[in-house]
């Protein structure tokens, strides 16, 4: 009988899409009911829309990345800190911020996912 998988394996295997910046493989390890949950708290679900969302904010940072130094979970919530990276497709400027994320595990899918990140030096570089 196969192994299922542990919180940290599985949300291990959704690091590994964000950093190949594989939108369509983030989405097949969403739940039907996923939800994304950004650093100013909006929510996206659908997996149509997460699809999109993704694949958009992969086009704007080509090499956006995740950068994890620690893990801990309980059951099936994990918490993650490290930081984000990556350079703006536009400009060529780049930015790494410290962040933390929050994932829910159902199974071997992620049912939510949020991030935590004070996005002022992308805000700055986006120009916004």
């Amino acid at each position: 009988m196969a192994r299922q998988s542990t919180p940290q394996t599985v949300v291990g295997k959704f690091i590994a899409c964000i950093n190949a910046r594989d939108a369509r493989g983030l989405v097949a390890l969403c739940t039907p009911a996923h939800v994304f949950v950004d650093s100013l708290g909006s929510r996206l679900s659908d997996r149509a829309s997460l699809e999109r969302g993704w694949a958009g904010y992969f086009s704007l940072f080509p090499d956006y990345r995740i950068e994890v130094e620690g893990m801990m979970s309980d059951g099936d919530l994990v918490l993650l800190h490290g930081w984000a990276a990556a350079t703006y497709s536009k400009t060529g400027r780049a930015w790494r911020i410290p962040a933390a994320w929050r994932a829910l595990v159902a199974g071997e899918l992620i049912a939510e996912w949020q991030v935590y990140a004070d996005n002022k030096p992308v805000y700055e570089i986006l120009g916004a």
